[in-house]
């Protein structure tokens, strides 16, 4: 039964992590901009999360009517007035992607630094629905089943906008070739624009969900934007179901490796998994040949 409840308790982090990895994908598969800051406004969505329950006692998730839209709204305005320079200089893919590591990696200071000054670097945490349910003889707490439940959600709207959808098509298209895209009428810097901001709303969204069981402070960015970036890199850049796949499958091995192993390992866990992917499948697990 223990292993049962392991199983339980990965799978509900996996998807967890397969909601992150949704919004990198956004930013990184489709408006082809790595950003090292991305993890920053999971933090400060949480944060909000923090304070909105705290101070007002006004529900978590009825919070992310505040922090999804204004995630958006930031990440839209860092696109348009910082990247769409960079963008519109850069002589080639690669030179770009330099360009934005660099861009990103300092904003992410910026927000962190910022985030130290205001709040202080001790963890936060609050508590939100921490009852025990049982599930086939497994124990997990109400807040994470509820997490997992809003996160499939997202993560299911999102594949049906991008399946079904005229600008779900577009936007599939701008993924595999923005140079194709362009020629059938897709309007390249608009969507992508639009891109970068949904998957920082994605990422703000899995903030305050991250937020109703996990304690926080405002450096843990950094360590979301690194497993963010490591189910994207084991599902594939642009596959949205196998970001889904990976990020299961870091969950479980999360969940395993500290029930077996030590609990303090899941970094180095973490760190075994992207070293091996970017030696042995760089392109990612379930990329199509």
């Amino acid at each position: 039964m223990i292993v049962f409840e392991v199983l339980l308790n990965g799978i509900v982090l996996g998807g967890m992590y397969a909601l992150l990895a949704f919004g990198l994908n956004l930013q990184y598969g489709v408006a082809r901009i790595m950003n090292l800051s991305y993890g920053e406004f999971l933090m400060t969505a949480a944060f909000g999360a923090f304070w909105f329950f705290t101070l007002y006692s006004i529900d978590p998730l009825l919070s992310m009517i505040v922090s999804v839209p204004l995630s958006f709204a930031a990440n839209w305005i860092i696109y348009k007035v910082i990247l769409t320079p960079l963008v519109r200089r850069a002589p080639s893919r690669d030179a770009l992607e330099a360009d934005t590591i660099l861009v990103t990696f300092g904003l992410l200071f910026v927000i962190q630094g910022t985030a130290l000054l205001q709040w202080g670097g001790e963890y936060r945490g609050y508590t939100y629905l921490a009852i025990p349910v049982d599930i086939l003889g497994a124990t997990i707490a109400a807040n994470r089943l509820l997490a997992f439940g809003v996160a499939c959600v997202i993560g299911v709207g999102a594949y049906l906008v991008l399946k079904y959808t005229r600008v779900g098509t577009a936007l599939r298209a701008l993924a595999i070739d923005p140079v194709a895209a362009q020629l059938v009428g897709v309007n390249v810097p608009r969507l992508s624009g639009l891109a970068f901001a949904s998957g920082g709303a994605m990422m703000a969204a899995a903030g305050v969900l991250v937020s109703m069981f996990l304690s926080f402070n405002p450096s843990v960015g950094v360590l979301y934007t690194l497993k963010a970036l490591i189910v994207v890199i084991m599902g594939g850049v642009g596959s949205m179901i196998g970001s889904l796949a990976a990020g299961l499958l870091l969950g479980l091995a999360e969940g395993f490796g500290a029930w077996l192993v030590d609990p303090g390992l899941t970094l180095a866990i973490n760190f075994a998994i992207f070293l091996a992917i970017l030696l042995l499948r760089p392109k990612g697990l379930f990329a199509r040949a």
